[in-house]
């Protein structure tokens, strides 16, 4: 894969040493030449210049690239580039990194950013994520602001232990995508049972997150899948032990 990254500082030279660590093929763009020299990143390439500017950019054959990340410290710069990538050059994949959290909004398909990076909104997720046991944590907006990345880390008191994946009626537009069990992911089936501490990843709509929140709350009501469990029980007399439990 053939990785543009505009802005060689901290951030564009960490993201570009993981990328060449998987053997893609990186190319860096930034105003001073001396970040070269001290950057240490081998195998990338190079280019000086203005990424504002179109002649930068055709000089980088931007429109051969799979994915165009602005990551400089000016939020400006960072929308421009990603609308020149999007609009000029027809780049499949636009990541903007957001600096100052109130410019957040302007980061969508209008400039051209398919995913928005906010770091200080990423690191308080992160944070809660570590903490808020019990409670969903949104860790990423995704395409255009209208979906997102979110964390749910089930208590260990949970109703939702014991229910199967399939057991439960998810809001329509929330997808259960991984779990993470004992610091292994593991891709859910509907016969999964959810156990607790698992951590539950979805990708969904901003709108259905509270839907999403008051099912998995502990003050919400039985999950709609929980008669049919009971029913199973019934019919087959047992139900899959709760130390096989999966997170839905």
């Amino acid at each position: 894969m053939k990785v543009v990254i505009v802005g060689a500082g901290s951030v564009g030279s960490s993201i570009a040493r993981e990328l060449l660590a998987h053997k893609h093929e990186i190319l860096l763009i930034d105003l001073k030449p001396e970040v070269i020299g001290r950057s240490g990143l081998r195998g990338a390439h190079w280019l000086v210049g203005d990424a504002c500017e179109l002649s930068t950019l055709q000089g980088a054959k931007v429109e051969d690239a799979d994915v165009v990340v602005s990551a400089t410290g000016d939020d400006k710069v960072n929308l421009v580039v990603s609308l020149l990538a999007k609009t000029e050059f027809g780049v499949g994949r636009t990541v903007g990194r957001v600096n100052n959290p109130k410019n957040d909004w302007m980061f969508n398909d209008s400039w051209g950013v398919d995913v928005a990076v906010n770091t200080p909104q990423l690191m308080t997720a992160l944070v809660e994520e570590a903490v808020e046991i019990g409670d969903l944590v949104r860790l990423l907006t995704l395409q255009t602001g209208v979906s997102s990345l979110v964390e749910f880390t089930v208590p260990h008191d949970s109703h939702v232990i014991g229910l199967t994946v399939g057991d439960i009626d998810w809001p329509e537009d929330s997808t259960l995508v991984a779990i993470l069990r004992d610091h292994a992911p593991i891709t859910p089936s509907r016969d999964d049972v959810i156990d607790g501490g698992d951590e539950l990843f979805f990708v969904t709509t901003i709108a259905a997150e509270d839907e999403l929140r008051g099912l998995l709350s502990p003050e919400s009501a039985e999950p709609s899948g929980e008669p049919a469990r009971q029913e199973a029980v019934q019919a087959g007399g047992s139900q899959a032990p709760e130390d096989d439990g999966f997170e839905g």
